[in-house]
C-alpha cells in the first residue's frame, strides 16, 4: 500500500500505518504517532487504564486534533 499524501504529491512512497480517524494510508514521514492513556467512562468519571496505547493519525486529521481555544467573547473595537 502506498501512502496518500505522497501520492497526491505524485510520488510513490510505502504507508507504514492507517490513520486511526480517516483510514488513509501513511509513510512514516505524514504519520503523527503519540502514546495515550486509555480510558472509559465509568459512572460520574473516567476511569484511566493500566497500559497505555498508541494513536497514529494522518497529517490532516492531526492538525483537526489540535485544539487551539477560541477568542470567543473578544472583540476588537
Amino acid at each position: 500500500m502506498k501512502c496518500y499524501d505522497c501520492a497526491q504529491a505524485g510520488e510513490a512512497v510505502d504507508a507504514v500505518v492507517v490513520c486511526r480517524h480517516c483510514g488513509c494510508a501513511v509513510c512514516t514521514g505524514h504519520a503523527h504517532v503519540t502514546i495515550e492513556e486509555t480510558h472509559r467512562v465509568v459512572g460520574t468519571g473516567v476511569s484511566y487504564g493500566p497500559h497505555k496505547a498508541r494513536h497514529a493519525t494522518c497529517t490532516v486529521c492531526h492538525r483537526g486534533e489540535m485544539f487551539v481555544p477560541s477568542v470567543a467573547g473578544r472583540r476588537s473595537a
